[in-house]
């Protein structure tokens, strides 16, 4: 047996060139369906896991699966916002609590998520440092957002304009930041977490003024007298809200007609989620209550089935790979007659020289094999995380 497994590596190395290629194109085969299986099944428990934890999501009417999607990944919104009276008219029903979530603004690439408080209680969101906003102007950041942003407890972050041409609606607005969350790979790592009325004053729904009478900075300034000042068109609305200044930041029109992009509704019991859901089917027109884990349930079975075709494809390919590689190696055996002649005339037995060349095969498949597990730890190291990053 030693004398057969030397000649079969010995002849495996000598040919170097196509070992390496059947060693390649077999791994390949192996490895591609097993990383499409792994792959759909880990987004799928992540998916899933976020979407188990959220009970119900009130939105304009529309798409299910893009309100469930933006809100539990912070997205951009696919539908029209609510109004914040919604949000009244839910909680009035004594079925709920509800927790509102805006996200129409970024800071640079990170969603700003305009909410309350009680979203960290509701994620079970802890503080690696600082604590939750309290005022307008405040912000808290995701672990992610935090190291993106290249920023901490005590620094601040500017929002990002809503688009280049957006000259008479949202502005920057410098927020600081009063803490930082611990880690929780899901989405909420990713985001900027304000309250509604920071969300409403990037909108435009509020601003503050310059006190120009006081004002230092003459080159702001037409022209002043002890009680007049009047002011150039380089002042603008404040981009900062300071203690100073919080006072004179006032909003304009009614608060209840505010947009806010979705509701996360938190039933007290069972039998309070089935009566809530039934009257906003029967007897409300603009809003849609949705259960995110039957959306994107619904969702994840036609990722399912498109896996299943993927999968069925790549098996398929894989069949007619191995079918060409045993040719190969038939075909290789008849040009090896002479090399095969030679062994029997030095003594060698049927038995051994089918003995060789059937090692061969199994030390191609075993350095496929090989090479697959080195494939699947690859992935797993850095595979699965930046999987998981796409699915945040």
């Amino acid at each position: 047996m030693n004398n057969s497994m030397y000649l079969a590596w010995n002849y495996l190395k000598y040919h170097w060139g196509k070992t390496l290629l059947l060693v390649f194109a077999i791994s390949m085969v192996i490895f591609i369906p097993l990383v499409l299986n792994l792959f759909a099944n880990k987004g799928a428990e992540r998916m899933m896991s976020r979407a188990v934890t959220t009970p119900l999501l009130a939105g304009s009417k529309g798409s299910a699966t893009e309100l469930t999607l933006s809100t539990l990944y912070f997205r951009e919104p696919g539908i029209p916002p609510l109004e914040f009276r919604e949000i009244k008219a839910l909680e009035n029903e004594g079925l709920a609590r509800a927790i509102p979530l805006n996200l129409e603004y970024k800071v640079k690439e990170q969603p700003i998520v305009g909410t309350t408080t009680a979203y960290f209680d509701f994620r079970n969101a802890g503080f690696a440092s600082g604590r939750p906003m309290a005022v307008i102007g405040e912000c808290v950041l995701g672990a992610s957002a935090a190291i993106k942003l290249n920023a901490n407890t005590g620094d601040a972050v500017i929002s990002s304009p809503a688009g280049a041409f957006d000259v008479a609606g949202s502005f920057p607005l410098k927020m600081k930041v009063t803490g930082v969350l611990k880690p929780l790979n899901t989405a909420d790592d990713e985001a900027v977490f304000t309250d509604l009325k920071t969300a409403w004053v990037i909108s435009g729904k509020a601003h503050g003024h310059d006190e120009l009478t006081t004002a230092t900075a003459d080159s702001l300034l037409l022209s002043r007298s002890d009680s007049i000042a009047i002011a150039s068109k380089a002042v603008l609305s404040y981009t900062e809200i300071t203690p100073e200044n919080i006072n004179s930041f006032h909003f304009h029109g009614d608060p209840d007609h505010y947009p806010v992009n979705a509701i996360i509704a938190i039933p007290k019991d069972k039998k309070s989620e089935l009566m809530l859901r039934g009257r906003y089917e029967n007897e409300v027109q603009n809003v849609q209550i949705v259960v995110p884990e039957k959306v994107v349930d619904e969702l994840l079975e036609t990722v399912v089935s498109v896996k299943e075709i993927l999968t069925l494809a790549a098996i398929s390919i894989g069949a007619a790979t191995l079918v060409i590689t045993l040719l190969v190696f038939s075909l290789s055996i008849r040009l090896r007659k002479k090399e095969i002649q030679t062994l029997k005339y030095i003594g060698a037995a049927k038995g051994s020289i089918t003995g060789i060349l059937s090692l061969e095969i199994v030390l191609v498949f075993a350095l496929s094999t090989l090479l697959t597990l080195f494939y699947l730890l690859a992935i797993n190291g850095i595979g699965l995380p930046l999987l998981e990053q796409l699915i945040q």
